[in-house]
């Protein structure tokens, strides 16, 4: 706790970041597919407009997890 407390923590914590970050992006992907599943077996007439749509969602969710990969090599060095 003494280091804690000192604030010397050594390491890459922007790895650690990254980590937790990358949590939020699965769950979406995970919430954008198995809904995009559930609506096509609904609705097949509209499978091609919610496919087209399920991968628009997917690439925006995917693109804040690299965002959030690239940013600690941009901003890490002080």
């Amino acid at each position: 706790m003494s280091i804690l407390a000192e604030g010397t923590v050594y390491g890459s914590v922007a790895s650690l970041g990254y980590g937790l970050a990358a949590i939020g992006p699965g769950i979406g992907v995970g919430l954008i597919f198995g809904n995009g599943v559930q609506a096509m077996a609904r609705q097949p007439e509209a499978a091609g407009l919610i496919r087209s749509n399920m991968f628009i969602g997917f690439a925006l969710t995917e693109a804040l997890a690299l965002i959030g990969i690239v940013m600690p090599f941009v901003f890490g060095n002080k």
